[in-house]
């Protein structure tokens, strides 16, 4: 158990000791947290098994000899390994909920989050909505933050790994979703059938070979085959599709990169015309 630096003490002095350390060892931050001093609290408040949401009063607290080594191991790791602080605690937030995670899967992150959050208003209306699919789904978390924040509908987690789908597994438990959260083994649409859905929601690989070898090496640490793009003609870093209903004449797709998607999505090799946007992407309509 690695031994404590002189003069830390109290929770505060160890957030504040970890932050100093992450700025000069030069850590990349975009894992769920985007500076040192929320990722050091992260670290620190897991170590001390406390909540995220820890009263400020608390912050003065002193640490006892075994609660001191303990963190600053925990800390230490994040340092020399270089691993995202989620892969080191197992646990990432998603559109407000917890998941777990490993190193199977990506860090949940993505600007679909609001958009799940908001019921995809104003893309769609949630009256009637029956099924959604998250395709390439890993850890689960946005067909599952689907599911919790549409209690209507029933999600199929579509993901080639099997890794990731045990991953997603252990989420879907943890979220009390097993009857309305279905695991499907799928390398994308390959075997998911004659299955219908009303949404399509996906995040899928979209940064090539070349760009990956220059990403941070805390991003490198996450499953190559969830960054890594064949076609860069498909790069694109999340997406959601409202499927035509018999009453309606259009698809509408939302991406948040301009680069062109994939035709396969029900064969909608169409001209578009611009329907919208939102703070974080685009959207079209394919008449």
């Amino acid at each position: 158990m690695a031994s404590s630096p002189e003069g830390l003490l109290t929770i505060q002095d160890f957030i504040r000791w970890g932050a100093s350390r992450f700025n000069a060892d030069g850590l990349f931050f975009g894992h769920g947290t985007d500076n040192a001093l929320d990722e050091a609290t992260q670290l620190v408040l897991h170590a001390l098994h406390l909540p995220p949401d820890l009263p400020a009063t608390y912050r003065e607290c002193r640490l006892t000899f075994p609660e001191r080594g303990a963190t600053c191991e925990l800390l230490e790791r994040r340092i020399t390994e270089r691993k995202p602080a989620a892969y080191l605690t197992n646990r990432a937030w998603f559109a407000g909920l917890e998941f777990y995670v490993n190193e199977d899967v990506l860090v949940p992150r993505s600007p679909l989050a609001e958009l799940v959050e908001a019921g995809f208003d104003p893309w769609v209306g949630t009256e009637g909505l029956h099924r959604v699919l998250d395709l390439g789904a890993g850890s689960g978390c946005i067909g599952i933050a689907c599911a919790v924040y549409l209690p209507e509908v029933e999600v199929d987690l579509a993901e080639v790994s099997p890794a990731a789908l045990e991953v997603a597994s252990v989420n879907r438990a943890r979220h009390h979703l097993e009857e309305r959260v279905q695991l499907l083994q799928s390398d994308l649409f390959e075997h998911i059938g004659d299955r219908r859905y009303d949404i399509i929601v996906s995040n899928p690989p979209y940064v090539s070979a070349a760009e990956l070898a220059t990403l941070p090496e805390e991003s490198r640490k996450e499953p190559s085959w969830g960054w890594r793009v064949a076609k860069p003609a498909w790069i694109w870093s999340c997406a959601f599709c409202v499927m035509p209903r018999p009453t309606s004449t259009k698809m509408v797709c939302w991406w948040s990169r301009s680069e062109t998607p994939p035709r396969s999505w029900s064969d909608a090799s169409r001209t578009c015309r611009f329907s919208g946007s939102s703070s974080s992407g685009e959207a079209k309509a394919y008449s």
